[in-house]
């Protein structure tokens, strides 16, 4: 696989916050209909409804050995503890993958997703076939995490634990075989709070898939940091790959330097 230069590949995209229509309420992001980049994004995440009474979205994934068979995901989504309670793009295009690439690869695999909110990605791996699931984030973020494996009943195979990037990793959350990370780069303090957790996690040299939007310039600096401790490759066995990488969001695989 091709490394991918994302320090200096300027995606296609809007990197300014646009306060225009919203398409779907609970998305991260505000989406406007009538661009082509954004409605094709659109079209390939998973359908949606949305219950503004419960406060609570339904994601349908298609699964690949079925164009009928569908993943569903039902997510408690509250924006009162801060960005992570809301589902965002980058999230619903690492589940897509985790789908595409079916129960095998999550099978008897220890799991950890990283800075998880609402714990989607986390849940997908769970309702795959994963037995050993820990989504992580901090600790306002932990009940809704809590309410949504418990919708999903996913409570045997996934675990919530409190993970403050940059402190010692719990002595209860064990090494990962896989780590998850989906839109991790937001907050530029955290920077190298987040490349130290995981580095610490690389103990048993996991396979981590790292799903990120561009947003602004700063977000060059976080991989200007990551670069001195991992390297990464675009993920190219996305059959997606294209039309989000064109709405500036990126999949990739990072490993650390030997």
């Amino acid at each position: 696989m091709p490394q991918l230069d994302i320090e200096h590949d300027d995606l296609a995209g809007n990197d300014s916050d646009d306060d225009g229509s919203t398409l779907l309420g609970v998305l991260g992001e505000n989406v406007t209909p009538r661009d082509p980049q954004s409605t094709e994004l659109v079209a390939l995440l998973p359908g949606q409804e949305y219950s503004a009474k419960d406060k609570s979205i339904r994601l349908a994934f298609t699964q690949a050995s079925s164009s009928d068979a569908s993943l569903a995901v039902t997510l408690s989504v509250d924006a009162s503890p801060g960005c992570g309670g809301i589902v965002w793009p980058a999230g619903q295009i690492l589940s897509n993958y985790l789908v595409l690439k079916g129960p095998d690869y999550v099978r008897d695999k220890t799991i950890l997703e990283l800075g998880s909110g609402t714990g989607l990605v986390g849940i997908v791996a769970a309702l795959l076939g994963a037995k050993d699931v820990w989504i992580t984030d901090q600790a306002p973020l932990l009940e809704i995490m809590k309410k949504n494996i418990l919708m999903n009943r996913t409570t045997s195979a996934c675990k919530v634990a409190e993970l403050n990037w940059g402190e010692p990793i719990p002595a209860d959350i064990p090494l990962p075989d896989i780590i998850l990370a989906a839109d991790c780069v937001y907050f530029e303090p955290a920077f190298p709070l987040l490349i130290q957790t995981l580095s610490d996690l690389y103990k048993k040299k996991p396979e981590i898939l790292f799903c990120y939007k561009k947003r602004r310039k700063a977000d060059k600096r976080f991989f200007s940091m990551l670069k001195k401790k991992f390297t990464w490759e675009q993920v190219m066995d996305d059959p997606q790959r294209e039309i989000y990488n064109r709405d500036s969001i990126t999949l990739v695989k990072l490993r650390k330097l030997t």
